[in-house]
């Protein structure tokens, strides 16, 4: 087995996990307690305009969208590496049709292995900061996954393997 082919399958094995460990520490840590704070917030949202109280009201969807803002990155951090680790091992599987050296090929699967990493991370990180940094992560990460995949397409049009 090739380097790039075990980095690719080896890598993706190990981001599903880190996926599926995560989604679960996620829903039995803390998802529940995000839900019910969203559900709380729209709550007393409702309940304030019904009483006329534009400030509480106001107060309370701002809660509400920094909440639902939170649960929407730690469910796509989840789904995110999952997803993009069952890509690294379907294109570990079938590297043998990439037509590019050794070389070039292992630098396309540590580059989309790295960007799958990543750009979830990103994500998640925009939870705790709203600054670009994480924002810059996330799109560094999306950028080496677009372009590593850019050039697995280019080689997979090309045919067989250059070794």
């Amino acid at each position: 087995m090739s380097g790039a082919r075990r980095l690719l399958i080896v890598g993706g094995i190990g981001l599903a996990l880190l996926g599926m460990i995560y989604g679960l520490w996620y829903a039995v840590f803390a998802e529940h307690q995000e839900l019910d704070g969203i559900g709380k917030s729209l709550a007393t949202g409702f309940s304030a305009a019904a009483q006329h109280d534009p400030a509480a009201a106001q107060s309370a969807i701002q809660q509400y969208r920094e909440l639902k803002y939170a649960y929407d990155r730690h469910v796509d951090v989840h789904g995110h590496w999952i997803g993009l680790a069952m890509l690294l091992i379907v294109l570990g599987i079938g590297l043998d049709r990439v037509g590019f050296n050794a070389q070039l090929k292992m630098l396309l699967a540590a580059g989309l292995l790295l960007g799958s990493l990543l750009f979830p991370l990103g994500v998640l990180l925009q939870t705790l900061s709203h600054g670009p940094g994480p924002r810059a992560l996330a799109v560094l990460g999306s950028a080496l996954v677009i372009v590593a995949l850019a050039g697995m397409t280019v080689g997979f049009a090309r045919g067989r393997a250059i070794e």
